[in-house]
């Protein structure tokens, strides 16, 4: 990827955080699903594919927990009723289980002097839960810091509405906002509200679900953060 941008915001669910998995694993194995922390990181990008796909919004996650158990290998006949009890357990301090790549890949970009921020759809906790959970803060200390984090809950504003992103702008006030990305997992809330924003929209996709899709064709994406380094350079 070519040097496409001078400053980056995240969403956080998928990008720096996942729903834990050490609870999630032991809940959804008596129903065959598997437990493994592998498959739990592949599990939620097949989910959120499985929701952009549907072009479901924030407010609806069936298809995710869905297209989550069925990827966990949850049999067809209980697939339905573990859906129901993934999608009643996994609230919103759940989304607490740092990805390892993202803590790694924060303080690379941060040894390069990259601008960094937070926007997400979150439910006022999100602060507190990259700090909690050591991934980055706002404002300089011990972790990776960012400019602003921006909470939907806290601002009143959600993607894919364009206007949560005004919340963060500010902080980048230095940068013209086609220079700044926005790296997200869901086409549906995260690049088409971007995309909106007039920002560089930039889809983690991991294991590839979106390649083959006609949405994939026309985005910027990546299979891990660590690929924003050398087009940061």
């Amino acid at each position: 990827m070519a040097t496409l941008f001078d400053a980056i915001l995240f969403d956080a669910g998928g990008i720096l955080v996942l729903p834990d998995p050490t609870v999630i694993g032991p809940l959804l194995a008596p129903y065959g699903g598997d437990p493994s922390l592998a498959a739990h990181i592949r599990a939620h990008y097949r989910g959120m594919a499985v929701k952009s796909w549907a072009g479901s919004g924030e407010t609806f996650w069936h298809e995710y927990d869905l297209g989550y158990c069925e990827s966990l290998g949850v049999p067809e006949r209980d697939l339905h009723y573990a859906a129901g009890v993934l999608g009643a357990t996994r609230t919103a301090v759940l989304w607490r289980w740092a990805i390892p790549e993202a803590i790694t890949a924060l303080t690379a970009l941060a040894s390069i002097d990259m601008p960094m921020g937070v926007v997400s759809n979150a439910s006022g906790q999100i602060e507190e839960v990259l700090r909690r959970s050591a991934v980055c803060q706002l404002g300089e200390g011990p972790l990776t810091a960012m400019r602003v984090i921006v909470d939907s809950h806290l601002v009143g504003v959600a993607k894919p509405d364009p206007r949560i992103f005004d919340f963060a702008l500010p902080a980048f006030a230095d940068f013209d906002r086609s220079r700044i990305a926005f790296v997200g997992d869901s086409v549906t809330m995260d690049v088409c509200g971007a995309r909106a924003a007039g920002l560089l929209p930039i889809l983690l996709d991991p294991y590839d679900d979106h390649a083959d899709t006609e949405s994939g064709a026309d985005l910027h994406r990546i299979h891990s953060l660590h690929d924003l380094v050398p087009a940061a350079s």
